[in-house]
């Protein structure tokens, strides 16, 4: 599933070909995604003009004015800028034609895609009301993670990926981030001291901004806005790398399953 880094990566490739362009037209070919798209899209958007593309969490939200268009790219979607007559594939549900001749268009191969109309405030639709802070500003950090952690029976790399305390921090990035901290993921999150938090805190916001930089990782088939793969799965340091030499003490990366999810660590390096 694509994760914060590679939202937000499609996000700045989106950026400078939506801003201020106008709403030509909407095509749905299969409106049977995660949440059905309404019918009354092809009705609202034509003539409104984007403002701009933000995101929260693992959300797009697009600013149309009189309301928001709220994306999400679920299992393996992608979202490119393509000539408008570009001929459609079998996976490519949703188009936001544009003025200039272009379009944004939505590859979904396993429908768990969202694109959602709000004419409200979007941080208060319920999709996005309870996520917590965002790991990428000043409100995450040592001082947050040690607070938010007291008292925490699960283990600190669930607490990591609960998008209801910490939004948008998924699985790739909360192994390589505990590998980096040197904190092994089974530890329950109370047992972590000041020092602990804040070092693993700085790794959470290190890994997702490389990852950013390195557009993202390659898993199925997500690819950015420009329709190139991001390149982080190649600076993993135990993600996917089970049974092989840890890149610093090389001892064999283990794998053991963490809430239906695989976790990858160190037993040497992590504790």
């Amino acid at each position: 599933m694509p994760e914060l880094p590679e939202v937000e990566t499609t996000r700045r490739g989106l950026e400078p070909h939506l801003g201020g362009q106008i709403i030509r037209a909407v095509m749905v070919r299969d409106a049977r995604l995660r949440f059905p798209v309404i019918p009354e899209l092809a009705r609202i958007l034509p003539g409104l003009v984007i403002r701009g593309i933000g995101r929260r969490g693992k959300y797009l939200l697009l600013d149309c004015g009189r309301g928001w268009l709220i994306l999400h790219l679920g299992m393996s979607g992608s979202l490119r800028i393509l000539p408008a007559a570009t001929p459609a594939e079998k996976h490519d549900h949703f188009d936001l034609v544009l003025e200039n001749g272009f379009c944004m268009r939505l590859r979904d191969p396993r429908r768990f895609g969202a694109v959602i109309w709000t004419e409200t405030d979007p941080m208060r639709h319920p999709l996005l009301d309870k996520l917590g802070v965002e790991p990428l500003t000043a409100g995450f950090d040592g001082a947050w993670l040690y607070r938010v952690t007291r008292g925490k029976k699960t283990n600190i790399k669930q607490t990591l990926m609960d998008g209801h305390l910490l939004a948008g921090v998924g699985n790739i990035y909360a192994n390589e981030a505990l590998f980096r901290a040197a904190i092994n993921p089974t530890l329950p999150a109370a047992r972590l001291g000041r020092e602990r938090c804040g070092r693993l805190a700085r790794t959470v916001k290190e890994v997702l901004e490389q990852a950013i930089a390195a557009g993202g990782s390659s898993l199925r088939d997500f690819v950015g806005s420009s329709g190139k793969p991001g390149y982080f799965q190649q600076q993993y340091f135990v993600y996917g790398r089970a049974g092989e030499p840890c890149h610093v003490c090389a001892s064999s990366v283990r794998l053991l399953r963490q809430g239906q999810r695989a976790t990858f660590y160190c037993p040497v390096c992590q504790k």
